[in-house]
């Protein structure tokens, strides 16, 4: 029992007691009084004992109608309490105002501070093995494909010209364009990609020649016979080309293609032909037991070559994980500019969230008193406020004795009167 609820017990024990004593000596003002007083603490003890026993539980395991309050409606209680909390309490306008009043960019650099290049390191190698750990074969296999599923019901045509819009937008086509003519560029001058190259010419000549009437062929030999037609010329012109491009970012061939992408890019988004082949060609691709193969062995390898990295004493990839992180806590602790656009940000997804997903606060409250249950919840609000109620016992005691000497006194002045 809590020191509490002894305490409770022991104040209406003693207004019985004394109750008892004072009996003897009822006739006289002072006993009457006494006794008065006692038999009306008894009274307040026992009905403020009755008031908050129902409130949990049937007084005396007696199922008293509009007793056992809290087990009885505590479905109702959940609903009123996830209301309260959700609509009135964790109001929006409350949730963004302490939203608002949170730097939380300065936070987060307050903690990048403390944070070290051998911390990142020894957090990014835990991350990497646990993820190294968890992502085994047959899990990538799982994941790949439920990946494959969700791609099959997903129609590509919309992402594909999203992601073209995106790439326009940064000028990241451009970048790959660059990128593409500078490797090919590159490449040219190495002897033995010359030679595919050259390879690939005669072939399409071969081809194109083949397909010829008569005369055409024949116009077309003689102009090979005369050096007219020839692969390295025709190596060393394609060659100066990709370079001329490469080197001209207002070449006339750079600006075609940005106009194939956007025209590609606005195809995808209106023409439906064209986006159900797109999709045609997804399925099939995707149905193709040698890409499910390709994607099974290629998770594989990258698994077993993330195995052999982390076994190294200096992991490449932990190191350039930790890189990127380092370079990031530096950021964030010597930009001003970027904690200001970052905590806008957070704000901003953190708001977005609010003003989403507010309705279900309540419900979110509810269902967790809820999964309480009647016990539970008894047991919960007896944890927190059950000491509190067994002084309402006390206050009983105490208040219904000065009651009833008041009421002994009025008693006993009118009888004089």
């Amino acid at each position: 029992m809590r020191p509490q609820r002894r305490l409770a017990l022991g104040v209406l024990v003693a207004a019985a007691l004394i109750a008892i004593g004072a009996y003897p000596f009822r006739d006289g003002f002072w006993g009457g009084l006494v006794l008065a007083m006692a038999e009306a603490g008894v009274v307040g003890g026992l009905a403020d004992w009755f008031a908050v026993t129902a409130l949990f539980r049937h007084p005396l395991g007696i199922p008293i109608p509009h007793t056992a309050l809290i087990p009885s409606n505590w479905e109702l209680m959940a609903a009123r309490v996830g209301s309260m909390v959700g609509n009135r309490v964790l109001t929006k306008e409350y949730v963004s105002e302490e939203i608002g009043r949170i730097d939380v960019a300065e936070l987060l650099a307050q903690g990048a501070a403390r944070v070290s290049r051998r911390d990142l390191e020894t957090a990014t190698l835990t991350a990497v093995q646990w993820v190294a750990d968890l992502v085994t074969p047959a899990t990538s296999g799982e994941l790949l494909a439920r990946l494959r599923r969700a791609l099959m019901d997903q129609p590509v045509a919309p992402a594909l010209a999203a992601a073209l819009g995106v790439a326009r937008r940064h000028g990241w086509d451009q970048h790959a364009v660059q990128g593409l003519l500078t490797v090919l560029a590159d490449a040219m001058d190495r002897p033995e990609f010359r030679a595919t190259v050259g390879e690939l010419i005669d072939d399409l000549l071969a081809r194109y020649r083949a397909r010829l009437g008569k005369y055409p062929r024949l116009f077309v030999g003689l102009a090979s016979a005369l050096g007219i037609i020839d692969r390295e010329r025709l190596v060393a012109a394609l060659h100066a080309g990709l370079k001329q491009v490469a080197a001209d970012p207002e070449h006339p061939l750079r600006e075609r293609w940005g106009e194939v992408v956007a025209d590609l890019e606005r195809r995808l988004a209106t023409d439906a032909v064209l986006a159900a082949k797109v999709e045609e060609a997804k399925r099939q691709l995707l149905e193709t037991p040698a890409i499910a193969q390709l994607f099974e062995d290629a998770a594989g390898a990258l698994h077993r070559a993330l195995l052999a990295d982390l076994l190294r004493d200096r992991s490449q990839v932990v190191e350039w994980l930790a890189d990127r992180l380092e370079r990031a806590r530096v950021t964030l602790i010597e930009d001003a500019e970027l904690r200001v656009e970052v905590d806008r940000w957070i704000k901003a997804r953190v708001t977005d969230l609010v003003e989403r997903h507010h309705g279900r606060l309540a419900s979110f409250i509810e269902n967790g008193v809820r999964a309480l249950g009647p016990e539970g919840a008894v047991r919960l609000i007896e944890e927190h406020a059950g000491d509190d109620l067994q002084f309402i016992r006390v206050n009983g005691t105490v208040v219904g004795g000065l009651a009833g000497g008041a009421i002994y006194g009025i008693h006993v002045l009118l009888r004089m009167l």
